[in-house]
């Protein structure tokens, strides 16, 4: 059997497949998995389960629906699969899914996809994200399939070092530290911790950053990696650190998935949904005071900034962070 899977686009929701990806493995003993991934994230593939062909989708080459149109017809011309499993919910990717000729096409019924499926599934509410993934293949093959203790990526061989990974950043204003709270922070465990701080974050992500920076009085025993590492450093970054302190984000739930301490600051989002999974690994903070916690929205509403961070007690987040060391 040939199997092909559309991973999620985001970093987060992507680590969050695996336990399906596990599935699909438990439920077609022997099956040959493929996977389709977003350009940018694919390189996390190489800490993926074993895999027969990796496809690399990108937005930009392949723009709109044609392109997803486009992109689907070239794997059909590269192989044929029995099975297409479509773990986003949009439409392009039923497209997708459509134009690769699988002979069957699976997904959640959304954006009106149906048309394109061959067989589309209601979404139960309240699941982690890693238990929603695990369901469409539960839902599909008929087989009970209870949720995995952990999902782990293949982790590099390495060392624990003396530092803390600390990423401030977010995709989402919601979930991403305002610069004064940052800051009292960082000053926090300089403080407090005998150990070098690490700073992590995409290049997108590097005037925000520099703007913390700037505002530290001193920035001893602080090295600023944001947009100098590769996603496989960022991996080797996180393998080595002695803990990750960090927001809700795909570097969350990447620090989880390798098995370190990770230390999460739960802001906009709704940790029993989409905190990272494993929970031997994960030591979540939440303010739990404001009516509007967990409001899931990606821009703070009520307050501009998210009150539901800058009111976290740094004493905590230190105490947390020595805990896990």
């Amino acid at each position: 059997m040939k199997i092909l899977v559309r991973l999620p686009n985001w970093l987060g929701d992507m680590i969050m497949s695996l336990g399906a990806i596990q599935a699909l493995q438990e439920v077609y003993p022997g099956a040959s998995i493929s996977v389709i991934a977003k350009k940018g994230i694919h390189p996390l593939l190489d800490f993926f389960p074993s895999l027969s062909h990796q496809f690399v989708f990108s937005k930009q080459e392949y723009p709109g629906i044609k392109g997803a149109w486009i992109f689907g017809k070239e794997i059909r011309k590269t192989e044929r699969f029995d099975l297409f499993v479509c773990m986003p919910d949009s439409f392009s990717s039923a497209i997708m899914a459509y134009a690769t000729g699988a002979r069957e096409r699976i997904g959640y019924n959304k954006e009106m996809r149906s048309v394109l499926l061959t067989r589309a599934f209601s979404k139960n509410q309240g699941q982690h994200r890693v238990e929603e993934y695990i369901d469409l293949v539960a839902q599909y093959s008929g087989r009970k399939l209870p949720p995995p203790d952990n999902i782990f990526l293949k982790a590099p061989p390495s060392h624990k070092e003396k530092f803390i990974a600390v990423n401030i950043n977010s995709e989402a204003s919601s979930r991403r530290l305002p610069i004064p709270k940052a800051v009292s922070i960082l000053t926090a465990l300089q403080k407090n911790m005998d150990r070098k701080l690490v700073l992590v974050g995409v290049k997108d992500q590097l005037p925000y950053v520099e703007q913390v920076m700037q505002n530290m009085l001193s920035t001893n025993n602080i090295e600023n990696r944001c947009g100098k590492t590769t996603l496989a450093e960022l991996v080797a970054c996180f393998s080595s650190a002695s803990a990750v302190l960090t927001t809700d984000s795909g570097p969350a739930h990447l620090a989880n998935a390798l098995g370190t301490n990770t230390v999460v600051l739960h802001g906009a989002d709704n940790e029993r949904e989409t905190a990272p999974y494993n929970d031997a690994h994960h030591f979540g903070l939440r303010l739990g005071q404001l009516s509007c916690e967990p409001c899931v929205k990606n821009k703070c509403v009520l307050y501009g900034l998210p009150k539901c961070l800058e009111l976290l007690d740094e004493g905590l987040i230190v105490e947390t962070v020595k805990k896990v060391v």
